[in-house]
């Protein structure tokens, strides 16, 4: 009989002539790359559980680095890693950034020196300086370099005063509280949202976040210190009640909400108590209307780009508020509300004719003839 050849017996040999051959299949000692890594991780992670002197104050309830990859030259080193924070009260989830740390090693043990945003990403308020705090009762307010303790406190008092107005608006689920970022200038709020200064020009201030239901960061609201101080007490109010309506509506809000309803609603919460006529809160469109240029469609999502025709901009802006302010007085405050939150999940004409009972072309006329009622 031939003997029965059994292959499978010599793979364990061969398997190990090829793991010898290529210095190892499994894990082996710790080279010396794996040392270095291993004690910058232990170094940033040490660094970032001691809160620097310019973040004094800021409460954080996490802040965290996670190094990914490490650089190093000699006796110094740049860690990769991916910033995690969250504010304590205010944050339901971490945010997240880029950043470079940098390192030297003295005595035999690294310590960080430097940290910085990555190439191409955004930088924190306070990269740009030490941060000052201001708490009030449901806000929030970090300052940035330069900005004044009593400038910081007014702000965070018009905000605790904005909070409840925006909840007697938007009756719909949401934290009641805020973060308000004030920049030291116009060019450093520029830097921190990563658009040249002239975006933002004019505006008293704006939002940022993400829009739609589900687990996300706070949203910051942003003061351009510029626009902010020019404004009166009233306009000051509006703003800050306006772009505070955008943060308790974002988890309603989605990429179907059409742009007059998002900012017609946050300007109708804003305006809802304030002793104001359409004529006066809305000069620009008055004056389109008195010259008989009636708009013949509801504001386009174009429209309302900054940086453009400011008059347009601005015929934009009031016209989706006087649009909020008509449905909230024929359909009812309801209504309104119940049409934000289903623009935000289905068609438009399906949530207009659910809420209102009349479709785009029909809430266009009603408009029209109210603009004309009204701004004449």
């Amino acid at each position: 009989m031939l003997p029965v050849v059994r292959p499978a017996r010599t793979l364990p040999l061969v398997v190990l002539l090829l793991c010898a051959l290529l210095a190892g299949c499994g894990p082996g000692p710790a080279g010396p790359a794996d040392t270095v890594g291993r004690d910058v991780r232990k170094a940033v992670a040490d660094w970032s559980r001691a809160t620097p002197e310019g973040l004094a104050g800021i409460p954080f309830a996490e802040r965290s680095y996670e190094v990914s990859s490490v650089r190093r030259d000699g006796a110094r080193a740049v860690a990769a890693a991916r910033l995690r924070h969250r504010l304590a009260g205010y944050d339901t989830a971490p945010e997240e950034s880029a950043r470079e740390v940098d390192l030297v090693r003295e005595g035999g043990v690294w310590r960080v020196t430097a940290d910085r945003p990555a190439p191409g990403a955004l930088p924190q308020l306070w990269d740009q300086g030490p941060v000052r705090v201001a708490a009030g009762t449901r806000s929030l307010v970090l300052g940035g370099a330069g900005q004044s303790a009593e400038t910081l406190r007014e702000i965070a008092a018009e905000a605790d005063r904005a909070v409840p107005a925006v909840s007697a608006a938007w009756p719909g689920p949401w934290a009641g509280r805020v973060v308000v970022l004030v920049p030291g200038s116009l060019d450093a709020m520029a830097r921190l949202l990563g658009r040249p200064a002239d975006t933002y020009r004019g505006l008293g201030a704006v939002t940022t976040g993400r829009v739609g239901a589900g687990q996300a960061p706070a949203d910051r609201v942003v003061v351009n210190p510029e626009g902010y101080a020019g404004l009166g007490a009233e306009g000051r109010r509006i703003i800050l009640t306006h772009e505070i309506t955008h943060v308790a509506t974002r988890s309603a809000t989605s990429a179907a909400t059409p742009l007059w309803l998002s900012e017609g609603f946050a300007d109708w919460a804003a305006f809802r108590s304030a002793a104001t006529t359409p004529e006066r809160a809305a000069p620009a469109l008055a004056r389109a209307v008195r010259r008989g240029a009636l708009p013949g469609e509801l504001p386009r999502t174009e429209d309302f780009a900054f940086g453009g025709d400011p008059e347009a901009a601005a015929r934009a802006y009031e016209g989706a508020w006087l649009a909020c302010r008509l449905i909230a007085a024929k359909w009812g405050e309801k209504a309104l509300v119940e049409l934000y939150g289903r623009a935000g999940r289905e068609p438009l004409e399906t949530a207009l004719r659910a809420t209102l009972g009349v479709d785009r072309a029909g809430l266009t006329k009603a408009w029209q003839e109210s603009l004309r009622e009204e701004l004449r």
